[in-house]
């Protein structure tokens, strides 16, 4: 058996060594065509040759803004090669913001998928003095253009001809070391500008192989799905080199708008994805059936209660029998299987990150037969610090630590005041050019720390209660955190999305955007009459309902935790327009500004009233 990689650079050309025809997949023309590992191998090489012939150095640091895609991942592996870290910006970024990225950390080189994306570059380029070259993925650059831009093609060609040359790139892999920075992974962040993790060879390879020695076998035959951007580290470690690692085949999807029917074509075996997905998911299901006969409701509604009933023993890895099996076994045929036959029929089990899962959305996954393993970790840790094992699962937590101790300390622990903190072979270098940030994240004894609360319970699974910075203090000094609080809200099939307000505020108020689905649904019903969104959330039964849906939560809540107002949105809050960050997580400071006109009038109107006690 082949020694474990310690590098990026070293395990993906043992991957390589697996020559299996169909490692990878891109979609064109409406179905996925094929890529083998030997032209992996040979286009990563083919780009490593290039990029040294044209003066990259081992340190120099080259930048990628693209979308997922087969040369988004050559790219990545040709940096890592090289020993040239790659800086990841999301595709979804404006102008600006993918320069503000460029310029800090101050990338040669930039690769660009589309001339799209290669717009957004030109249109800064004036105000990035360290950039020597535009490379385009896909298509031709624009005619006249002021500044170096080549294509994606010519520099394979470019590569192919210091053919004689290739044994260079494989020895340069062999020089790579586990300190080596890999890539810098800007944090997205709520607040402030983002900071640029460094991570190496060795955080990103521990933490994939700790990874997968914890998740459920995983072999050549399994297939995946990537559309989680593989900026994001979640799908960049999971996703990416775990996967490219055991061998199984990764299928690009075209976009996240396109996944419901890239699962159909691709039929994955396994999923990553970030809670929102999750949630999309399962809000398009319960769409579907009620919009289906009274008889289909009636099976639908019948097989969930068996789903409760079973998945206490599912988490528990254990299978239920006689009577309650039976009842699996024709909840599955009747309901469960057609479910998972709409995500492409093979899936065996899922992975969720990025953000806290409602225990409603885990418990319903795994009854119709589709595990869903919650984890935890961060940018700055590669990323997972906690992940669920089989047979340990609990909803509501996101499982246990990858490690008890690391050299010679726990791996993770809790801080007198909630704080997660981290210690490990995961953990970053620091921020790129950034100590005094630094020395705020790391202490004196290596532990990161997360800023989010938590806890463990007597089989060691970690609990996460809210993140430090996030949590509400009322002007009467009452502190809430608001994450348990807006999960229970969109738990309810009425509530898409909900944001807690109330910081330093007299009561708690609410940010709701309706499942406009089933809210056209119960209108429809009322024979209420409405051409908009807006005028639909206008109208004051709306209000009442969703209303009356809030206090049916509040009745769980301390008296300082209730929601007393809300102000109900007629569009998503999206990453688009700001009020999200690239893993769908809100943006609470954005948000407050976005609608302090509405929040205001909501206090301004009750400025008299005191806080609950």
């Amino acid at each position: 058996m082949a020694q474990a990689p310690d590098t990026i650079a070293k395990l993906f050309y043992q991957a390589c060594e697996r020559e299996k025809p169909d490692a990878m997949a891109a979609k064109r023309e409406g179905s996925f065509h094929p890529i083998p590992h030997s032209e992996i191998r040979r286009s990563v090489e083919n780009l490593a040759l290039a990029m040294e012939a044209r003066g990259l150095r081992k340190g120099d640091h080259v930048a990628v803004l693209s979308e997922n895609r087969p040369e988004w991942a050559m790219t990545d592996y040709a940096s890592a090669i090289l020993g040239v870290p790659l800086v990841t910006i999301y595709s979804t970024l404006i102008a600006a913001q993918a320069a503000y990225i460029i310029k800090d950390s101050g990338a040669k080189w930039i690769f660009c998928s589309t001339p799209g994306q290669l717009d957004k570059v030109l249109d800064q380029w004036k105000d990035l003095p360290g950039l020597e070259l535009a490379v385009l993925m896909d298509g031709e650059p624009p005619v006249n253009i002021k500044h170096p831009v080549i294509t994606w093609k010519r520099l394979q060609i470019e590569g192919e001809a210091r053919t004689p040359e290739r044994a260079k790139v494989r020895a340069w892999a062999e020089e790579r070391q586990p300190g080596d920075p890999l890539t810098l992974i800007y944090t997205s962040g709520t607040t402030g500008d983002p900071k640029g993790a460094v991570l190496t060879h060795g955080n990103l390879v521990s933490n994939t192989l700790a990874a997968l020695a914890v998740l459920p076998a995983l072999g050549s035959e399994d297939r995946a799905l990537s559309f989680l951007p593989l900026t994001h580290i979640f799908e960049r470690m999971a996703g990416h080199y775990a996967l490219f690692h055991r061998g199984i085949d990764i299928f690009y999807a075209e976009s996240v708008n396109t996944v419901a029917g890239d699962l159909l074509l691709a039929k994955p075996t396994v999923l990553c994805s970030v809670p929102r997905i999750y949630e999309k998911m399962f809000a398009r299901i319960e769409g579907a059936v009620e919009d289906g006969s009274w008889i289909k409701r009636m099976i639908f509604h019948w097989a969930m209660g068996v789903g409760k009933e079973i998945a206490p023993l599912l988490y528990d890895d254990k299978v239920p029998t006689g009577w309650l099996g039976l009842k699996r076994a024709w909840a599955d045929k009747l309901v469960f299987s057609k479910i998972r036959g709409g995500m492409g029929g093979c899936l065996r089990f899922a992975v969720s990150g990025g953000a806290p899962l409602s225990p409603q959305i885990m418990e319903f996954f795994w009854a119709i037969g589709l595990p869903i393993l919650e984890g935890y970790g961060l940018t700055e840790t590669s990323p997972v610090i906690t992940v669920n094992h089989l047979g340990l699962v609990k909803p509501g937590s996101v499982g246990n630590a990858l490690y008890d101790i690391w050299d010679g300390k726990p791996f993770v622990k809790i801080e007198a005041d909630g704080e997660i903190v981290c210690r490990g072979p995961n953990v970053m270098l620091g921020y790129w050019n950034n100590p005094a940030a630094t020395a705020e994240a790391i202490d004196s004894e290596g532990y990161f720390h997360t800023g989010d609360i938590g806890s463990f319970d007597e089989k060691g699974r970690l609990f996460l209660t809210d993140r430090k910075k996030d949590l509400l203090v009322t002007s009467g000094g009452k502190k809430v955190a608001p994450q348990p609080i807006e999960n229970l809200l969109k738990d309810d099939k009425y509530i898409a999305q909900a944001v807690l307000i109330g910081d330093k505020r007299n009561f708690i108020s609410a940010i709701l955007v309706p499942n406009f689905d089933s809210l056209e649904r119960w209108a429809g019903y009322k024979k209420l009459a409405w051409n908009t969104p807006a005028e639909l959330v206008a109208q004051p039964l709306v209000y009442a309902k969703l209303m009356s849906r809030v206090e049916k939560i509040n009745e769980t809540l301390s008296n300082y935790e209730r929601i007393k107002k809300i102000v109900i949105l007629d569009h998503e809050m999206t990453l688009e327009s700001g009020a999200l960050t690239p893993s769908l997580k809100v943006k609470r400071r954005v948000v407050n500004q976005m609608y302090g006109g509405l929040i205001d009038s909501l206090y301004e109107q009750h400025a008299g009233d005191s806080e609950a006690h």
